[in-house]
């Protein structure tokens, strides 16, 4: 890791919600997997907690671009903007 001065940002504490409700659901799955629940019912919720870490990198990767990215690298002419919105748009997509 890098050595950063620390930040936080608007979006941070429903990141930070999110990721603990999907460490929560994980530690049920692992549960389940102790007490010889069905790989069908373990896949379901895996899938759940996937989908949940997944959004929330979303949201933290939508949240830097139009926080720090744009700090970083200042104004820009029209066309650079169009292209950057094109750039955040696309990155919804990962």
């Amino acid at each position: 890791m890098h050595a950063q001065h620390a930040h936080t940002h608007q979006s941070h504490p429903a990141i930070v919600k999110r990721l603990r409700r999907a460490g929560g659901h994980l530690n049920g799955i692992v549960a389940m997997i102790e007490h010889g629940r069905s790989c069908l019912d373990v896949a379901q919720q895996l899938q759940a907690v996937e989908k949940a870490i997944q959004q929330a990198k979303k949201a933290l990767i939508q949240d830097h671009l139009d926080h720090c990215l744009e700090d970083v690298i200042g104004p820009l002419a029209r066309d650079q903007r169009d292209s950057m919105a094109e750039f955040k748009e696309i990155t919804r997509y990962l």
